[in-house]
């Protein structure tokens, strides 16, 4: 019972966090569109002489939350893997820690009016396009970001359960059949030969110069 329990609980964390691994594979790909549609745009303004613009922050901190996210999807694969209790607490810290994150953007959206003073000029212009896609899409956007936030939570819950519910036990094997045929050979590989003893099929050698002397 406490196998499949335990089964039922990796399946469920790995599906929940592939959610979080989509989500930062989405912003990866979006990212490096932007990047690259811009540097087409600033060799084709250096070939006029027009000057270089800033360095595009919103460009790079999206890359940057993907890259992030796509880190904790791994930290969390290893962690239902091996059930290891230090490394779902490191998965449980990075995920709180990305949602205190959000909650804290959403916040500042929702109770400051001047939120859009709060960040830096882009020069690219995609922040504003990014914010009159979300505009435009408002309930699209609404329900993923929904989503994202339900996966981020449900991954902490059963990160929890399993941490406390703990890896599989190790048993003793009453039966020869249960697993021995796959650890026999190295077990036979490197079992130590004896130092001392005699084959009963091999006679002793004697020495014919001592008979003869006898």
């Amino acid at each position: 019972m406490g196998r499949m329990v335990r089964s039922c609980l990796q399946s469920l964390l790995k599906l929940v966090n592939s959610i979080i691994g989509m989500v930062g594979i989405a912003m990866i790909l979006y990212s490096l569109w932007m990047l690259r549609i811009w540097h087409q745009n600033l060799v084709h303004s250096s070939s006029y002489g027009i000057p270089e613009t800033h360095a595009p922050w919103f460009m790079y901190t999206f890359l940057g939350l993907g890259i992030t996210l796509c880190f904790i999807t791994c930290t969390g694969y290893i962690a239902v893997e091996t059930i290891n209790g230090h490394c779902l607490s490191c998965y449980m810290v990075f995920v709180f820690l990305l949602f205190l994150f959000e909650a804290g953007i959403i916040a500042d959206i929702f109770i400051n009016k001047d939120w859009e003073e709060d960040f830096p000029e882009d020069p690219t212009g995609k922040f504003n396009e990014f914010k009159n896609f979300v505009r435009t899409n408002f309930e699209m956007c609404k329900w993923v970001g929904l989503v994202v936030l339900v996966a981020q939570a449900l991954s902490i819950f059963l990160a929890m359960i399993l941490r406390a519910v703990g890896p599989h036990p190790r048993r003793d094997y009453d039966s020869d059949d249960d697993y021995t045929p796959a650890r026999l050979p190295l077990l036979k590989n490197h079992a130590p030969q004896p130092q001392f003893g005699v084959e009963p099929h091999m006679a002793p050698m004697i020495d014919p110069w001592s008979s003869r002397s006898h």
